[in-house]
């Protein structure tokens, strides 16, 4: 399987506790090479579904046009995912990635520190060739 191939997800093989529901037609499963959570960027997700489960259980990493150096990166949860996500469990997290910015993804490692300055997620991304000093957005 290369680094974004990605195989139909079988919910009788979802660990218990990681995938909220059965994921709907057209999900696929990636793996940690596609992106992957540290523990503590793992522990601070599931808290922040904890405080405020309503917003969604599926933490979502999309890339978007913008920011100083061209490309942006994009958090946010979501309750489900949409037709073509590829869905990564890492670090006891549901991850969601669309396609298009799996291309841009593969082999990130996302980080969280909760220093007070330079503190949050942080992203470690192999295929940027440039990225901003406070590493939201980055360049290919």
């Amino acid at each position: 399987m290369s680094l974004i191939e990605a195989k139909p997800v079988s919910t009788a093989s979802a660990p218990t506790g990681v995938l909220p529901a059965p994921l709907p037609e057209g999900v696929r499963e990636g793996g940690e090479q596609l992106v992957r959570l540290t523990d503590p960027a793992g522990e601070k997700t599931r808290s922040l579904v904890a405080r405020d489960p309503a917003q969604g259980a599926y933490l979502r990493i999309a890339i978007t046009g913008g920011g100083c150096n061209g490309l942006s990166y994009k958090l946010r949860f979501t309750p489900e995912p949409k037709r073509g996500d590829i869905l990564v469990r890492s670090a006891g997290t549901a991850v969601l990635v669309d396609s298009k910015t799996a291309l841009y993804l593969k082999g990130t490692v996302l980080d969280y520190s909760n220093r007070m300055i330079g503190g949050g997620f942080k992203f470690t991304n192999p295929n940027a060739k440039a990225s901003c000093s406070c590493g939201e957005s980055f360049s290919v």
